[in-house]
């Protein structure tokens, strides 16, 4: 195996000393930070983390996981009507709205579902001037329902992206031997389509767990109420107490969830390899 040249490290150095400064390094110091205390190994930063915030780590969880989904279902609905309806205008309409989320940033999403989903905002506001609820009906959905609302309509079109290509690409014999046979476009879709596709539709969905897991801005602007999600606490203890060895702590805890996510995918990636060696 030829070794590497001199020229070739130097062309990469520039990337992994971005790497090293960006990330390496402060992970490093959030994990040091995190499980010292006067410069000796302890766990006092977790059981302060743990009291304080042991439910909304239970919430971050809740929140991620219905996300994700109903990130799923939507993504496997629309991404299935691209592939299989034969409803024109259908396909053409959803081919121009579906993307329009992967162009706006969170920040810009909060602020917007904000308006949108307050009480007196612009559904409410446009189901009262349909009659189909009463003024006094209207309630705000600025809680962890609008936490749900944003990261779905936000990350859904990320994944129906990636899925609707990996249809697009499967051979369509096999889809139109089932509709000759008398198979549903939805059973052709779950039975045919969805196995040839799940690898990627696991990579989406991991991908945008560990996404919503680090979003800040939409769970401060959305629902400032309390329970609140993990990122929120960690801004908390650093602009209110400056206390950064908790807020690692509680980013540790992250990367402890997005480990156990990162692992499952891997495990699972794994067992296919293995089923289709033998």
């Amino acid at each position: 195996m030829p070794r590497p040249s001199l020229f070739g490290l130097l062309l990469v150095a520039p990337a992994l000393a971005l790497v090293a400064a960006l990330f390496l390094w402060p992970l490093g110091y959030s994990l040091m930070a995190a499980f010292t205390l006067n410069g000796e190994f302890s766990l006092a930063h977790f059981r302060k983390a743990f009291e304080l915030y042991s439910t909304d780590i239970v919430f971050t969880l809740l929140i991620i996981g219905l996300s994700t989904l109903l990130i799923a279902l939507l993504s496997i609905a629309i991404a299935g009507i691209l592939t299989l309806s034969e409803t024109g205008w259908l396909v053409a309409v959803l081919k121009q709205l579906y993307r329009w989320p992967l162009f706006i940033p969170f920040i810009v999403a909060g602020q917007c579902m904000r308006t949108f989903l307050a009480k007196n905002g612009m559904m409410n506001n446009t189901l009262v001037s349909l009659g189909v609820l009463d003024p006094s009906m209207t309630t705000s959905f600025l809680d962890w329902r609008g936490i749900v609302i944003t990261f779905v309509w936000k990350q859904a079109p990320f994944v129906i992206l990636m899925l609707a290509g990996a249809m697009a690409s499967i051979d369509r014999s096999t889809i139109e031997a089932g509709r000759n046979l008398g198979a549903s476009r939805l059973r052709c879709l779950i039975e045919i389509v969805l196995p040839q596709v799940g690898q990627t539709l696991l990579v989406a969905l991991v991908l945008s767990f560990v996404t919503m897991l680090s979003v800040l801005s939409v769970p401060m602007m959305v629902a400032g109420s309390q329970p609140t999600m993990l990122t929120v606490d960690m801004a908390f203890r650093i602009n209110a107490y400056g206390d950064y060895p908790t807020a690692n702590a509680l980013g540790v805890v992250s990367y402890g969830i997005t480990a156990i996510v990162a692992w499952v995918y891997l495990r699972h990636n794994l067992r296919q390899h293995e089923a289709q060696a033998r």
